[in-house]
C-alpha cells in the first residue's frame, strides 16, 4: 500500500516542503516523531513500551522486548496552502519520515539504528516591483528578484538505552548528518516584458556539503502510583556544537564579474534539553505532555546581511515546544479487533526559530488524531498499521509574511515479530 501512495505521488518534491520559510536557518526543522505517537502530536519522553521504538528518548530502548525484532517504517503525505496579502497557492509534497529497527541484546540493554531526516530546504518564489521610468520613453522598468533554495540534512543513527539500577534507564542515540544547502538569488531588470540587456543582472549562489555528528541523551524514571497506575519521568540532552563544514557565496554580475567569498565552520547545532511526564492507567489509557527548548539564538548560520556574507546569528532565536497527547486501548488481550486498536489524540505549540525581515518567524499549531490497526485478529499479534492526520497552522508575527496551513496523512508500519524464542520438544 505504501508503494502505491508513494508511486501516485511521484510528482511532489522528494524533500518534502515548498514553504518559503525553508530560506532561513537550516531549513524547516522535521519531527522526530513515528507511528506511534504521530496521532498523539509526538509526546514522547515519558513513553516506554516494549513494543514500540521511541527514538525521542532513547532510555525508553531498555524496554525492549527480549523476544522481540521490532522494524519501524513511515512516510507522510502533505497538502500545503499559502495565504498573503489576500492571495493564496497550495502544494502537495510527499516524504519519507523514519526508518527505525531494534531489539534488545540482554536484559535491561536494547538496541537500535535508524534514519531521520533533520530539516527540509525547498522553495522557488518571486518579487516584482515597478522602480522608475525609463529614460525619454515613458516605459517602466519592472525589477525582479527569484529566490530559490533546494537541500536538507539527514541524520542516521545507532542508539542504546540501558537499565542500569532498579527503575532508571538511560540511553543515548549517537548519529551521523550529512546533506545539502544550496541557496539563489537572481536579480533582474525588465521593460515592457523583455530583460534589459544593458543592466546589471546579479545572481548570487550560496552552497554548502554538511557532514558531523549528533549525540542525544535521555533518562526515564517510572513510578508506580497504586495497583493500577504509573507515572514516569523523562528527560533528553542534545550536545550543541560547530559543523566544520565550509559554506561559499558566489557573486555572478551580467557585466562579467564575478567574485566568491568562503566562510570556515559556518554552521552550528543548538544544545537542546527537554522535559516530559506520562501517567498509564491499566494500560489502557496513556497520557503525557512535554516541553522542549533549542537554543537556535546562540549558534551561526551563513548570511546575507547587506551586502556581506557573513555566518551569524542574527536573525535566530531560542525556540521553545509543548506537546500534550495521548491514547485509549480498551483491551489489548481482547479476541475482538477493535478493542484491540489504539486511539489517540494529541496538540502541539512552537515558537519559531528564525526571524524573517526582522519580524519573528510563524509560530506553530497543530492538532492530530490517529489510530494504530494490528495487523491481524490473532490476539498474539503485535505487528501494526498506524495511521495519523495532522493539521498544523504556521501564523507568523506580521500580517504582510505568509500563513500557511498543512494537512499531512502518515502511515507507518510496525513488525513486531518474535525472532528470539528458544522452542523446547518435550
Amino acid at each position: 500500500m505504501l508503494l502505491l501512495v508513494a508511486t501516485s505521488c511521484l510528482y511532489a518534491q522528494t524533500n518534502g516542503t515548498n514553504s518559503p520559510y525553508s530560506r532561513f536557518g537550516l531549513g524547516l526543522l522535521k519531527e522526530r516523531s513515528q507511528g506511534f505517537n504521530k496521532g498523539m502530536g509526538g509526546v514522547a519522553l515519558g513513553f516506554r513500551d516494549g513494543r514500540q521504538l521511541n527514538s525521542q528518548n532513547p532510555a525508553s530502548y531498555s524496554a525492549i522486548d527480549s523476544l522481540s525484532f521490532i522494524f519501524d517504517v513511515g512516510m507522510s503525505l502533505q497538502r500545503t496552502s499559502f495565504k498573503s496579502n489576500g492571495q493564496s497557492t497550495s502544494a502537495h509534497n510527499t516524504a519519507l519520515d523514519y526508518i527505525h529497527g531494534g531489539f534488545r541484546i540482554r536484559s535491561g540493554l536494547g538496541f537500535t539504528f535508524g534514519f531521520i531526516p533533520y530539516s527540509s530546504i525547498g522553495y522557488n518564489f518571486s518579487e516584482k516591483k515597478y522602480i522608475n521610468s525609463s529614460f525619454n520613453s515613458g516605459n517602466r522598468i519592472e525589477q525582479s528578484i527569484t529566490y530559490s533554495g533546494d537541500g536538507g540534512i539527514h541524520e542516521a543513527f545507532v542508539g542504546l538505552g540501558w537499565n542500569p539500577v532498579a527503575d532508571l534507564s538511560i540511553g543515548a542515540n549517537i548519529g551521523y548528518i550529512w546533506g545539502k544547502y544550496d541557496q539563489s538569488i537572481v536579480q533582474s531588470f525588465y521593460e515592457n516584458g523583455k530583460e534589459m540587456a544593458s543592466s546589471n543582472g546579479l545572481r548570487r549562489d550560496i552552497d554548502a556539503d554538511l557532514s558531523s555528528y549528533k549525540i542525544d541523551i535521555g533518562a526515564q524514571y517510572p513510578i508506580k502510583i497504586g495497583k493500577n497506575d504509573v507515572l514516569t519521568l523523562g528527560a533528553t540532552y542534545g550536545i550543541g556544537h560547530t559543523i566544520k563544514s565550509p559554506a561559499h557565496c558566489y557573486n555572478y554580475i551580467n557585466s562579467g564579474d564575478t567574485t566568491q567569498t568562503h566562510i570556515e565552520n559556518a554552521f552550528e547545532l543548538p544544545m537542546s534539553f527537554g522535559g516530559g511526564l506520562s501517567w498509564s492507567h491499566k494500560d489502557q489509557w496513556k497520557i503525557g505532555v512535554d516541553v522542549t527548548h533549542q537554543r537556535w539564538g546562540e549558534c551561526n548560520v551563513p548570511q546575507i546581511i547587506g551586502d556581506k556574507f557573513v555566518s551569524t546569528n542574527e536573525n535566530y532565536q531560542n525556540q521553545t515546544k509543548v506537546t500534550v497527547g495521548g491514547e485509549f486501548q480498551p483491551d489489548k488481550y481482547s479476541n475482538k479487533y477493535l478493542r484491540r486498536v489504539r486511539y489517540c489524540l494529541g496538540a502541539s505549540y512552537s515558537t519559531p526559530y528564525y526571524k524573517v525581515n526582522g519580524y519573528n518567524g510563524p509560530q506553530e499549531f497543530s492538532l492530530s488524531a490517529g489510530f494504530s490497526l494490528p495487523v491481524s485478529n490473532n490476539p498474539s499479534s503485535r505487528s501494526l498499521v498506524n495511521v495519523a492526520f495532522q493539521w498544523v497552522k504556521a501564523k507568523p508575527e506580521h500580517s504582510s509574511l505568509i500563513t500557511e496551513n498543512y494537512l499531512r496523512l502518515n502511515i507507518g508500519i510496525t513488525f513486531n515479530e518474535r525472532w528470539f524464542m528458544k522452542w523446547k520438544i518435550q
